[in-house]
């Protein structure tokens, strides 16, 4: 049975904040290219080396001659541990009950870009990424079953861009975007069951499932002081997402009600450079904003509510990204990167999943095949900082944790220019 396209969503997001932590704060996703991978993600705005910078800076498609097309697949592995650290509910939850393994599972994430240059001033250009995105699942007897169980978000942005040149040093870019979401989110009695014998501890106190569009738009500026050395800045707007759906829960006695709820997604704004310091080295790196801020709180509505039918506050605060690449132009074939960068938190901890500032480590190469087709490759090793969260599983009722979270993240890329 459908549960809900309003709170799903929401609440998806706010039981899981983070996104496994393997990704970029609260649950964005960077993943949209292997050879950005390979380099941490520096300079994303600025290199334009293939069309992947669809999804960064729309206007550095001015820079190529010919169409182009990407096709790439990022493999993310995270491993993100809890570990309970004090007894709860009278006795009734003990520390080590609380413990959960590899609470978030593997995820492959496609991404397509195409590019066409109109002529010498103009080019086009469509990408289909993601920029949201997670998945965190507890076992179904979990003791805290109430705050960590079963949690989707998926999203699909569907961007049309075009892109103009100004002059030898201007480019402007713009495009609008389509975004597609699709969400479920289960939440099961857990220790709550001892408190209420008409639940048993598998009982799904929340099952939510929905999806829905909503739209954004994003621009771009492209300033080129030579062939060695450009900037690029970049921003991709927020995004109101208005769910309407079916609502049950704990609220409702178990009945499916209509309901309503708004979820703000947050802009991004970059700021990019590449230097060619030689023929064989650049250096690039990036400055990335997040305006998490603008989620305050995951409120789903009914009449039949009386009013609230859920409501989480949430203390989300904006959040920043820093990154350096290197890039070694070995030969006419070969290119090798390698990059370094800091995602600072952007949550508050909450038991879904951790959110902490990381670090990765990312290493890359490419190999041009022939004059039209090249190969990308991308490696990256995130380790996010250890963590201590408290989180109420019932009014008085707190529960400790400490957490763990790194991730090995892989992508294949292939480029073919036409």
């Amino acid at each position: 049975m459908q549960k809900t396209k309003l709170a799903t969503l929401a609440l998806a997001v706010s039981a899981s904040l983070l996104a496994c932590g393997a990704q970029a704060a609260a649950f964005n996703l960077n993943e949209h290219s292997a050879s950005g991978l390979g380099r941490a993600f520096a300079g994303e705005a600025a290199i334009a080396d293939n069309a992947a910078v669809l999804a960064r800076n729309p206007a550095a498609m001015t820079r190529f001659k010919r169409a182009e097309m990407s096709l790439v697949a990022t493999y993310v592995a995270p491993n993100i541990n809890l570990q309970g650290e004090d007894d709860a509910l009278g006795g009734l939850i003990s520390a080590s009950s609380l413990d959960a393994q590899d609470v978030a599972p593997s995820a492959m994430i496609p991404a397509f870009y195409y590019l066409q240059p109109l002529n010498e001033q103009w080019a086009v250009g469509l990408g289909l990424f993601s920029n949201f995105g997670l998945s965190t699942e507890y076992d179904e007897n979990y003791v805290a079953g109430a705050l960590g169980g079963k949690t989707e978000l998926t999203t699909l942005n569907i961007n049309p861009n075009v892109a103009y040149r100004l002059n030898e040093q201007w480019s402007l870019g713009a495009g609008i975007s389509a975004i597609y979401a699709d969400a479920r989110l289960v939440r099961r009695a857990g220790a709550l069951a001892a408190l209420n014998p008409a639940l048993s501890s598998d009982t799904a106190i929340v099952d939510l499932q929905g999806d829905t569009w909503a739209w954004g738009w994003n621009a771009g500026v492209l300033y080129e002081y030579n062939e060695a050395n450009r900037f690029g800045l970049s921003y991709r707007s927020g995004s109101t997402v208005k769910l309407e759906g079916e609502y049950s829960g704990t609220t409702t006695g178990f009945n499916t009600v209509p309901g309503k709820l708004d979820l703000e997604l947050p802009a991004i704004a970059e700021f990019s450079g590449y230097h060619q310091l030689a023929r064989q080295w650049a250096l690039h790196y990036s400055v990335q904003w997040t305006g998490w801020s603008a989620l305050k709180e995951l409120r789903a509505t009914s009449d039949q509510c009386g009013g609230d039918c859920f409501q989480k506050d949430l203390e989300f605060k904006d959040s920043w990204r820093y990154a350096i690449g290197a890039s070694w132009y070995l030969a006419p074939e070969w290119t090798l990167r390698a990059g370094l960068a800091q995602d600072r938190q952007a949550a508050y901890h909450v038991i879904s999943i951790p959110d902490t500032e990381r670090l990765w480590y990312s290493l890359g190469a490419s190999y041009q095949m022939n004059e039209a087709l090249s190969l990308d490759l991308g490696v990256a090793y995130l380790q996010g900082d250890d963590a201590q969260l408290q989180e109420s599983l019932t009014s008085g009722v707190d529960i400790h944790y400490r957490s763990d979270a790194s991730a090995w993240l892989a992508a294949l890329q292939l480029n073919y220019r036409f």
